[in-house]
């Protein structure tokens, strides 16, 4: 045996062991860890705040402490314990939420163990978008580090899809990131089209029945479940409980918001019909044709949320500018709304473009004050958040935005982010790959 060289070969190989030791602590560095609570008040001072739900404050300060707003104004008092950051030249508004969204349910579409979205069955009132969250996506942070600070998670599929979940978009578990849960129960009204091309795999006439076949099967859900929960209230002694029918008599007891999906105009006329009949409010998401039935809307107040403004129109003989210019068109007959993506996985990733679906609206006629509101106040109202979220005002969570302008605009970053009152980390896998390429470049 010769020793020197054993000993050169162990020297060579501990060398290396520490090389991979330290690659491997720089990727777990890398990754970001959920922020740590509020220990001391912090206050932003000189900046422009924007509370939404009033005029904006030029030159104001803001206060929080233990995740709450505690005072806003021009001449908020800032306790003397207090963190004082100077926030001269930048704007603070709240944090931006996106009101459907599949954020946290899946992550890469291809890889089929990544996505969680839908349960097996058509009637699911009973699966839980809560349970299926993955606080580690690499979307997560993609989001929020455009101002997206909190979400309503839906699941898909089916007729009755199940429960959403409105989260935080930071935290260690599912349960830490929840901030209502259950939100709404989520219905999927049948596509009512029948496509009559001579190459379709069915008839128009085999189509129709399974359209019909479909209706009566919400129908019967509903007629089955309302006959449970009255049941329920006196049961007999043979009585048997049904997961299912349990989780849907929040719905009768008026504790939980029936969230219907329908985009057409012939969805939207039956889904008003059948809550009309069944004595049921419901807000309706999607509603790409939701202008066509303002009036009705208002009259029945059904709020509206609108999926993907930057749409194509649906209908050819429709104008450039119909999706553009719905959210205006509603604002202007009294409809209650808000902005939203389309909730499919495919857009998941691109779930940050939101602020520009508000600001597609603001540019089609939709006055910009509303355009805010459409992504902040209003989404926190209809997803049943509205007193923690949403805007500036004390007593309400701490999650908000500094900004080098309006959060709308392309060419304003978000310089920081705090939510209830933790300071979020703001890079995320784009922007690590950005700084390693600048890298490469720089050393050229």
């Amino acid at each position: 045996m010769n020793t020197p060289n054993n000993t050169s070969s162990l020297r060579s190989a501990l060398v290396v062991g520490a090389a991979a030791l330290s690659v491997a602590a720089t990727v777990c560095a890398s990754d970001i860890i959920p922020a740590v609570s509020q220990t001391r008040p912090i206050a932003l001072k000189g900046a422009t705040i924007h509370p939404v739900s009033g005029p904006e404050i030029a030159s104001g300060t803001i206060v929080f402490d233990k995740g709450k707003i505690t005072a806003v104004g021009a001449d908020a008092a800032i306790p003397a314990d207090a963190e004082i950051i100077d926030a001269t030249g930048k704007h603070v508004y709240p944090g931006l939420i996106s009101a459907n969204t599949v954020l946290g349910l899946t992550e890469i579409g291809a890889a089929r163990a990544t996505v969680d979205i839908e349960e097996t069955g058509a009637i699911n009132p009973n699966a839980r978008a809560a349970s299926s969250i993955n606080p580690d996506s690499e979307l997560l942070p993609v989001a929020r580090a455009n101002g997206i600070l909190s979400a309503l998670a839906v699941p898909e599929g089916g007729l009755v899809s199940g429960q959403s979940v409105v989260m935080r978009m930071d935290g260690w578990t599912p349960e830490d990131m929840a901030v209502r849960s259950p939100a709404a129960m989520h219905l999927r009204w049948p596509n009512l089209a029948i496509n009559r091309d001579p190459r379709a795999s069915k008839s128009a006439e085999d189509q129709q029945k399974e359209i019909e076949k479909k209706q009566k099967q919400l129908r019967d859900t509903f007629a089955i479940a309302r006959a449970y929960w009255h049941a329920r209230k006196t049961p007999a002694a043979d009585f048997r409980s049904d997961l299912r029918w349990e989780a849907m008599m929040p719905i009768f007891d008026g504790k939980l918001p029936l969230f219907v999906h329908a985009s057409t105009l012939a969805q939207m006329e039956a889904a008003l019909a059948w809550a009309k009949e069944v004595q049921l409010k419901i807000t309706l998401v999607g509603g790409n044709d939701a202008w066509r039935l303002a009036p009705q809307l208002k009259e029945s107040d059904t709020p509206v949320i609108l999926a993907l403004t930057t749409a194509l129109p649906r209908l050819r003989d429709d104008p450039y500018d119909t999706s553009f210019a719905n959210p205006a068109r509603l604002h202007e007959a009294g409809v209650r709304f808000c902005i939203a993506t389309n909730a499919r996985g495919s857009e998941a990733p691109h779930e940050r473009n939101l602020p520009y679906e508000a600001s597609m609206a603001a540019a089609f006629g939709l006055p910009r004050e509303e355009a805010l509101k459409a992504v902040t106040l209003y989404p926190a109202q209809l997803t049943g958040v509205g007193d923690q979220l949403g805007s500036l005002e004390p007593g309400k969570a701490a999650t908000l935005l500094v900004t080098s302008g309006d959060p709308l605009d392309f060419p304003t970053q978000i310089e920081a982010a705090y939510i209830d009152g933790r300071k979020i980390d703001l890079t995320n896998r784009q922007t690590r790959l950005r700084d390693k390429y600048r890298e490469k470049y720089r050393r050229q």
